[in-house]
């Protein structure tokens, strides 16, 4: 399948930026993007195996370093306690890391807290309209709270989302015999339906994690999407699908060797019904969130058009003629597949 990897940026229109102000996502930050690109120098950060990992550690003069300490210092403080920095003193931020690859080019700041060497990281990105509607849509509709802040400019910060990145657990963790491979297979289909209902695209395997949570007599999963840059942007609906992405095809021989279809379809349902009762609970911010949604741009318009036919025959209805844009499109599948089918 192929995935538009040159997707513009979309800007923060005065009608989302309100949004995020008055659900407390925006803040002045003391450090924007532009300021950390100005490195001087990176070298490649590898994993235990020696592989390249496509993240470079960035080196910066020694009077720009002294000048960004602070302030990103101050960033996770914003980030973690609402700015309240009488826990920073013995808080550093020893590395800054950079990936060209992808859409928002994020920084990775590694925190570390002096007194006991623990860690800990947050991103910056450059802001997307696009990767925003995904991270609040996250939010509202999903088993996972989202974390990030908006700057005054186009920098976004956001929490780490911990686990194990999809392709390193395929690919380490998916043929061993102590794995609970039903529960993978479960948590899979509900990751799936969710990409699904909400149109989140391109969760190829490195671009969702999972967390593993021991429990008393097994271990519980749950995949968590790590990237939103392609929220409702492609125009063929199987680019909402994990299941269709061939780093998924292990995970997907697994759902058919162990789920009945009626299990499948159980599944299905479950996860349908969680998100139309968080929908239900939120509805004044996902109402206030899809109005603003539906009077962007996020897609060219034959990629909109493309999309409003290919849900026209998968949902047997012309309900999606209506619609103008990709927020319609979103708003119009969200209604027929949690409220008319929940």
């Amino acid at each position: 399948m192929h995935i538009s990897r040159k997707k513009p940026s979309y800007p923060i229109t005065p009608a989302l930026r309100e949004y995020l102000r008055a659900h407390d996502r925006t803040v002045p930050l003391p450090i924007t993007y532009a300021e950390l690109r100005h490195f001087s120098g990176s070298f490649a950060v590898l994993d235990r195996a020696g592989r390249d990992t496509l993240w470079q550690t960035v080196v910066y003069e020694p009077q720009a370093l002294r000048d960004l300490s602070a302030g990103l210092t101050q960033v996770y403080a914003l980030l973690k306690t609402a700015g309240d920095l009488q826990f920073s003193e013995h808080l550093v931020a020893d590395r800054v890391d950079f990936c060209e690859f992808g859409n928002s080019q994020p920084f990775r700041v590694r925190i570390v807290n002096q007194l006991n060497d623990n860690y800990d990281y947050y991103y910056v990105k450059r802001a997307d309209a696009s990767r925003l509607y995904g991270l609040e849509l996250e939010h509202l509709l999903s088993p996972n709270s989202m974390n990030f802040l908006v700057g005054d400019g186009d920098t976004l910060v956001e929490e780490h989302i911990a686990g194990i990145p999809g392709d390193d657990f395929i690919r380490l963790r998916l043929g061993q015999p102590q794995l609970n491979k039903v529960r993978i297979a479960k948590e899979f289909v509900k990751f799936n339906e969710r990409c699904f209902v909400r149109l989140l695209g391109d969760m190829r395997a490195y671009n969702y994690v999972i967390d593993v949570t021991p429990d008393f007599e097994d271990e519980q999963y749950r995949v968590r999407a790590i990237d939103f840059d392609q929220q409702s942007y492609e125009g063929r609906r199987i680019m909402y699908l994990p299941q269709f992405f061939k780093d998924n095809a292990a995970v997907v021989a697994l759902c058919a060797a162990l789920l009945s279809p009626e299990t499948l379809r159980q599944y299905q349902a479950e996860e349908r019904a969680l998100m139309a009762r968080r929908a239900r609970a939120e509805r004044h911010r996902l109402r206030a969130l899809l109005d603003v949604m539906r009077s962007q741009e996020l897609a060219p318009p034959e990629k909109v058009a493309q999309l409003k036919a290919e849900l026209n025959r998968h949902h047997a209805t012309r309900a999606f003629d209506t619609c103008d844009s990709m927020g319609d499109v979103v708003r119009q599948n969200l209604w027929l597949t949690l409220v008319r089918r929940g």
